[in-house]
């Protein structure tokens, strides 16, 4: 793609890191999360942190859909696989997610449960189709992002009567929980966790456009900005919430303009309304229940609703003891507030789903090696 260069060019992230320095206001410190773990990568990967005034900070955000998935949500998936033999289908990034007891798919495969590791919703409709005899669930999860797709997979399969296809919808939303963010005690009663503003999602704009985040702007008084990937997407965005900060402003703003709308996709927005509606509540990890945050599906697919279909027992499940991916999702702690990060939760042997998932806050702390850099610079520093 012949733009990317234009959004990593040097000597313009030399330019907006001095503009950022100029008009971040001295006495002041400002306190800006990113909600999508995409953006915690770019901020790593290219540090964009080292760019900062020393007053600019970043929270990071919950991340990724994986991430908030709670615990007993994938302890249902390996039931699903495990008691009622049936073919799961899931993306690769939900196989090593630990549950309860350090229970994960890929350990339930090994231990003979048919998982199938899919890049598509299409996969699962082939592997539906390639074996008649099997019931196939596909193990749906992801933000707004990546809804449309299980739509279509659902009403293509009533349209091939696949009779043996289901999904198990883990499909959630992404304005409900920022607005729960704010709502946490971490922030309404201890004030443990400053948020001046919000990076907002890039993918997810794409489909809901910005219109969504206007209503929570207004109600909660912070200013959010969608931004692009790229580091000087993330840069032009810090710039305009110092900027709507400064001027004591509350607005939803829009940087990634090549991409996202205000009305978003709306074909895309028919097919999920079509298929899915809103959820009463849900469990996410880290944020608890948060009332009419997610999808599940329409009685008109009942037929094709993995939980009317198959009969899920009541359990208990527990989060890894010590592990806190929980508080890291809502902000309140970094990923080297934790103890095991780095030493017993590595990427080679994950402790919490932060760990696991591309996206997560761990896993981009351990993969660019800052918190081993910033160890070093203290080392460094003269007793």
């Amino acid at each position: 793609m012949k733009y990317v260069d234009e959004f990593r060019a040097r000597d313009l992230a030399e330019k907006l890191a001095r503009q950022i320095a100029r008009e971040a206001q001295t006495g002041r410190d400002y306190h800006f999360m990113e909600f999508c773990g995409g953006h915690t990568h770019a901020i790593f990967r290219y540090g964009v942190q080292d760019l900062m005034p020393a007053n600019v900070h970043f929270v990071h955000g919950p991340g990724c859909p994986v991430c908030v998935l709670p615990v007993r949500r994938l302890d249902d998936a390996v039931e699903l696989a495990e008691k009622h033999g049936v073919i799961l289908a899931t993306y690769g990034d939900m196989m090593r997610v630990p549950g309860t007891k350090q229970r994960s798919l890929i350990r339930a495969r090994a231990d003979g449960a048919d998982i199938r590791m899919i890049y598509s919703t299409q996969d699962a409709l082939k592997i539906a189709r390639a074996n008649p005899d099997r019931q196939v669930v596909f193990f749906a999860i992801g933000f707004e992002t990546t809804t449309p797709p299980t739509a279509v997979a659902i009403l293509q399969a009533e349209a091939k009567g696949l009779e043996n296809f289901s999904v198990f919808c883990n499909h959630v939303l992404t304005p409900s929980a920022i607005g729960h963010v704010l709502e946490s005690p971490e922030v309404r009663d201890l004030g443990t966790v400053n948020i001046d503003g919000f990076l907002g999602p890039s993918h997810v704009s794409s489909v809901i456009g910005s219109q969504p985040y206007e209503f929570f702007a207004r109600e909660f008084a912070k200013p959010v900005v969608i931004a692009g990937f790229e580091p000087l997407d993330v840069m032009q965005s810090v710039l305009m919430l110092v900027r709507q900060v400064n001027e004591g402003r509350a607005e939803v703003e829009n940087e990634y303009t090549r991409v996202v709308t205000r009305d978003g996709n709306l074909k895309a927005q028919t097919l999920v309304s079509d298929v899915f509606e809103l959820r009463e509540s849900f469990e996410w990890r880290g944020l608890g229940t948060v009332p009419y945050s997610a999808l599940r599906i329409r009685d008109a697919y009942a037929a094709f609703d993995a939980e009317k279909r198959f009969a899920i027992s009541e359990k208990q499940s527990r989060e890894t003891k010590s592990c806190e991916c929980p508080a890291i999702l809502r902000g309140a702690k970094k990923p080297t507030d934790c103890k095991l990060f780095g030493t017993v939760c590595t990427p080679d042997n994950p402790m919490g789903s932060c760990m696991v998932s591309s996206e997560g806050a761990c896993a981009a702390y351990w993969t660019y090696g800052r918190f081993r850099e910033q160890a070093a610079k203290r080392e460094r520093v003269p007793a």
